[in-house]
């Protein structure tokens, strides 16, 4: 199929981007223990500073969670995820109109409150898997929904570069690239509008530092399923585990390397920590570019 072009939000807002220039997710979790940023933005005013800079540095949407998703991290309450989440997704969402946000979250409750809040998409690490009631909120709202690949939830998983034994895989883009479709089409059935889907093949979950590059190089296999599709390498260990460099925050000109490649790829939104390198990495290939052609 054609890479997809536009992914749909509600029947009033479509987001749109062409082939080659992907949209920017910039990430704020607002939790203690996040592998990168846990504890820098877990206050209301920090986190709402963070997100107006990444929304003035070049982020079109702000993915907000509540919740670390890095292996073996705590579960947290649904609760102490909307008292985390939602107070910045109002702020921001007032003082920014233009700003589309994102609630990441595996709950129904969050994510309902999320949306009452002002958020417009529902990034699902679990791809429905957690929560029985999501998908029926999900298409009930209308709203943008991204479905995750994972082999196992992150309590169970390890690092990319600490795995004793390899994830097994028949091949690692062919199975995901499947699971995705197949997910997609019961994401369908429950109700959810096929324009409102996009797919992320979870690069870090459940899958080694060679089985990542294995996705990054044939990205566009998952592109050519025809949904949007939204990937984030950010300051991630398999970039630390070619790189040399054991600091999350050290990874982001690995990070923004990855994501030159995924743009070449036709992905339709780059998630990262480092919004402000991204989009200057970013635009200045696209002129280079333009000047060769």
């Amino acid at each position: 199929m054609s890479p997809a072009t536009a992914w749909r939000l509600s029947l009033e807002r479509t987001l749109r981007w062409s082939s080659g220039d992907p949209l920017l997710m910039a990430i704020l979790n607002v939790t203690p223990d996040s592998f990168s940023d846990g504890g820098s933005h877990n206050d209301l005013e920090r986190a709402c500073a963070f997100a107006d800079e990444c929304i003035v540095a070049g982020a079109q949407i702000v993915d907000i969670g509540g919740e670390s998703t890095r292996p073996h991290a705590s579960s947290v309450s649904c609760s102490e995820q909307i008292a985390r989440t939602q107070p910045v997704i109002t702020r921001v969402s007032r003082h920014r109109g233009g700003a589309t946000i994102s609630i990441d979250t595996t709950r129904a409750d969050v994510a309902r409150a999320a949306l009452d809040a002002g958020a417009a998409i529902v990034n699902d690490v679990s791809a429905g898997d957690d929560d029985a009631a999501l998908w029926p909120l999900v298409a009930e709202r209308g709203c943008g929904y991204v479905l995750m690949h994972r082999l196992r939830p992150p309590s169970e998983d390890s690092y990319s570069d600490r795995y004793a034994h390899e994830p097994e895989y028949c091949d690692v883009v062919d199975d995901v690239a499947e699971w995705l479709r197949l997910r997609a089409h019961a994401a369908q059935q429950a109700g959810i509008a096929r324009e409102s889907i996009a797919l992320d093949p979870g690069l870090g979950f459940g899958k080694s530092v060679a089985q990542n590059f294995a996705l990054i190089a044939r990205m566009s296999e998952i592109v050519a399923l025809g949904y949007p599709v939204v990937v984030s390498a950010s300051r991630k260990s398999f970039l630390g585990a070619t790189s040399g460099e054991s600091r999350p925050a050290a990874r982001d000109s690995a990070s923004i390397a990855v994501a030159i490649e995924l743009a070449r790829a036709g992905v339709a939104v780059v998630r990262a920590h480092d919004v402000a390198g991204h989009h200057r990495s970013l635009r200045n290939r696209d002129e280079k570019t333009k000047k060769t052609l």
